[in-house]
């Protein structure tokens, strides 16, 4: 299938750039698969539209604070004036982290890029933190090593000194409410760098509902990474490389849904008409 077959016209007015207020009150599709009508919901009315024995699986990831911004350390620079030199050594530096390998080394995207080779340093929050480049990739990649320069942690630091990675049709710079905003609600597990949006509406008071009304919840951890925000190169679905992304499901959340799978399949489970 050719990328462009898939292209459709979304005016940019038609992109909420800021969320509602309230969760709850974002609109719901409602979709009756016997006679493929819809209706205009919100929401809100997601526990009464449920029978009260589904399995609802969520996913726990928690977004960190991805976007850094830093200056380089300018190891490689052979400027010709101290003017030049000074110029060199403020440049700003984003450092957008994609997947985490270990505990201090991460993927990441660079820019400049092509002015950050292998074994350049860049410094963050005025020395606080620091990042070697270890690697260069495939389509930009980078692997850093990170050293921080304080009491805290790597993790720490990125709390403190990163900023919330918006989705790129956001056009405004991320600001303080979306750390909570782009969070859900039972978001535990950090290493995501992008939310997983379609739980963005669920409150806690919701969820309460849905275990009330009888549903079973059950927790599962996907770090969404760069493959949601990756272009598609390719001229073809079929050619397009997709990124690994790290999963975790424990063993209750596995029996779960291989029980919910078998009622299903058995025929005890009637879906909704």
């Amino acid at each position: 299938m050719k990328v462009q077959d898939l292209d459709y016209l979304l005016p940019s007015e038609r992109i909420a750039q800021r969320p509602l207020e309230r969760r709850e009150q974002s609109r719901l599709l409602l979709l009756n698969r016997a006679s493929c009508a819809w209706e205009d919901r919100v929401f809100l009315n997601l526990p009464e539209l449920l029978r009260g024995d589904e399995l609802l699986v969520v996913n726990n990831a928690r977004v960190v604070p991805a976007r850094l911004f830093g200056k380089r350390q300018g190891l490689h620079a052979q400027a010709p004036s101290r003017k030049t030199a000074h110029q060199h050594l403020s440049a700003s530096v984003e450092v957008f982290l994609t997947r985490q390998v270990e505990d201090e080394i991460w993927e990441a995207l660079v820019r400049p890029g092509r002015k950050l080779p292998v074994g350049e340093r860049v410094v963050f929050g005025e020395g606080a933190l620091e990042a070697e480049i270890l690697t260069r990739g495939e389509l930009g990649i980078r692997t850093l090593r990170f050293q921080c320069h304080n009491h805290r942690t790597v993790a720490e630091n990125f709390e403190q000194l990163g900023h919330v990675p918006l989705p790129p049709y956001i056009d405004r710079p991320d600001e303080s409410s979306d750390r909570e905003r782009y969070q859900t609600v039972y978001a535990r597990q950090p290493g995501a760098v992008a939310a997983p949006t379609a739980g963005l509406h669920f409150t806690p008071e919701i969820l309460q509902q849905l275990r009330e009304r009888g549903c079973e919840i059950c927790q599962v951890t996907l770090s969404v990474g760069l493959g949601t925000f990756q272009p598609i190169h390719t001229e073809t679905l079929e050619e397009h490389k997709m990124h690994a992304e790290s999963y975790e499901i424990a063993e209750g959340a596995a029996e779960a849904g291989h029980d919910a799978g078998s009622l299903e399949q058995s025929g005890e489970i009637v879906q909704p008409g």
